[in-house]
């Protein structure tokens, strides 16, 4: 089956053609032919198998712009404001050629006006999470008295971060007969729960895991002692010299220090992270993809949308938090057929037991290698000098330089002396012949102290009460946290999830950025970035967790 045999009008197969796209995955090729029939859907297929295509044609083609534009007819759901901005980059993209038809986003982390601005205008399509939805209908600038379908998009993902009743007070705001479509990676209890109560007859479609990297993907990981993972970039950099590679990192701070050491080291490198506005980041890309620079750093989220196919290496500077964003990043290399590598940089064993789950989610092989020594980059380097020289000697004229030569030689300079000269100037020139350091490759032995604090770290002796973000300590340790204060506590039994869930959905800051959760009877605190702290507040004040409307300080 090709996306041409779909029954979707000519606008978007023109625009799937657009975006080179053929053959559908398999659960597109399964569930895109039940929803254009109108049937509830049911998609339990891995992240990155293509389900927002599966959603995202039909719910374009389902459109009908002769009704009124002011109000929606399809209403996608995502766990995170950057899985809802992908989502609707996408739909745009289907809708490319379909007159008249709108999509706006909806999430948390911006100002509502500008939302609210974007709704008047009116949209066919909403795109958005669960707290900034509930906001919109409390404000009664989002109503569903024409709405045909409903998308839930990475399902248990939504129920983890604690939306179950935001959900279903969604849901039940919405025509009874709606199609409501549901895709999630897996199939916990609760899914099920949601699945029984607002679908009706879902059709079951379930794709059985495969590799969900491309097979011309070499994975490979180097084990780097600790302070030493800038070194060891700039190692791979100088042995592999690939002309275009994407470095990730999981926090914005880190692009930065990465992008600093590497200029100063003479790459030419550039940052992408949540702080840089729309149109620099616009015109950061433009200069990527044609190779105006050959570095560029950037976190995951900044990351969403590069659509470049001359990547030769993808760097994981940091081992991402989630699996999902290591098949994300993988998938910037080998595109349009060619091949790619992949290289992780890890220090610890606790990463290394991290990216063995990697693989056997991804059904990948990454391999271990070493990283290549000082002599070894030289060797390498002017070998491939000496194959440029020959390939130039053969396709060019270089037989006149006869007076140029005749005054090297009046200096006392013979042929051998002057080959050697501007061999020594090339390699200098191209940094072949640099200075750099050796890595230990090797990770030095923990002392006894460093082991026990890890022991007490990884045990839980916190209860329910209170939950200490590990990761998060770790990772911004060098960030100041200041304390929140949210009107809702144990007594009403809330948890751990729910409130990191509403705190990363409204205010669109990354769930792993928070420090240790506190919840008490009336009232719970959490550790949040000083930075942020305002943001965090006025984003979170006056919205609902676990159906009820909370205040922040």
């Amino acid at each position: 089956m090709e996306f041409k045999d779909f029954d979707i009008s000519k606008e978007i197969k023109r625009a799937v053609e657009d975006l080179g796209f053929t053959a559908p995955t398999d659960i597109q090729a399964q569930s895109i032919p039940l929803i254009l029939e109108g049937k509830d859907v049911i998609g339990y297929s891995q992240t990155g198998s293509g389900k927002t295509a599966a959603f995202g044609l039909p719910s374009v083609k389902c459109v009908d712009v002769s009704l009124s534009g002011k109000l929606p007819q399809v209403l996608i759901m995502c766990p995170t404001r950057e899985l809802a901005l992908q989502a609707t980059d996408e739909l745009r993209k289907f809708a490319k050629y379909k007159e008249n038809l709108r999509v706006v986003s909806v999430y948390g982390g911006e100002p509502i006006n500008r939302q609210f601005t974007e709704l008047r205008k009116g949209c066919q399509i909403v795109v958005g999470t669960p707290g900034r939805i509930m906001d919109h209908m409390r404000r009664k600038t989002l109503k569903f008295t024409q709405l045909k379908t409903v998308v839930l998009d990475e399902a248990d993902e939504m129920l983890n971060m604690g939306f179950r009743e935001d959900i279903e007070t969604i849901l039940a705001d919405t025509p009874e007969t709606r199609q409501t479509i549901l895709f999630s990676a897996t199939m916990p209890k609760e899914i099920i729960e949601i699945t029984g109560k607002y679908q009706n007859d879902p059709q079951m479609v379930k794709i059985d895991s495969k590799q969900m990297t491309a097979s011309n993907i070499e994975q490979s990981f180097f084990e780097v002692a600790r302070g030493r993972k800038k070194d060891a970039l700039s190692l791979l950099l100088q042995y592999y010299q690939p002309k275009l590679s994407i470095v990730f990192c999981n926090t914005k701070k880190m692009v930065d220090e990465v992008v600093a050491d590497l200029q100063s080291r003479g790459y030419m490198a550039e940052g992408l992270h949540g702080d840089v506005k729309q149109e620099q980041r616009t015109k950061i890309m433009n200069r990527f993809k044609n190779g105006k620079f050959e570095i560029l750093v950037a976190t995951d989220v900044a990351s969403r949308g590069i659509d470049v196919n001359d990547i030769d290496i993808v760097f994981n500077y940091d081992l991402p938090d989630e699996s999902e964003y290591y098949v994300h990043r993988v998938g910037r290399t080998a595109r349009a057929g060619k091949e790619g590598r992949s290289f992780t940089l890890i220090q610890s064993a606790r990463q290394r037991a991290s990216l063995q789950n990697i693989a056997r989610y991804t059904k990948s092989v990454i391999t271990q290698k070493q990283l290549p020594t000082v002599s070894q980059i030289k060797s390498r380097n002017a070998h491939g000098f000496v194959n440029d020289i020959q390939a130039y000697s053969t396709a060019h004229n270089w037989q006149g330089c006869e007076n140029e030569m005749n005054l090297l030689y009046e200096n006392g300079l013979s042929d051998a002396q002057i080959a050697r000269v501007l061999l020594t100037m090339l390699l200098d020139e191209k940094g072949v012949r640099k200075g750099t350091v050796d890595v230990p490759i090797e990770p030095k032995e923990k002392s006894a102290k460093a082991k026990s604090a890890e022991r007490r770290d990884r045990k839980n002796t916190s209860g329910k009460k209170r939950v200490r973000n590990v990761k998060a300590e770790e990772k911004f340790k060098d960030i100041k946290m200041e304390r929140i204060s949210i009107s809702i506590g144990r007594n009403d039994k809330v948890a751990p999830k729910h409130i990191l869930g509403a705190v990363a959905g409204e205010s669109g800051l990354p769930g792993t950025m928070m420090g240790t959760i506190d919840i008490r009877g009336k009232y719970t605190t959490v550790d949040v970035p000083k930075k942020f702290k305002k943001q965090i507040i006025h984003s979170l004040n006056h919205k609902t967790i676990k159906g009820k409307v909370v205040t922040v300080k």
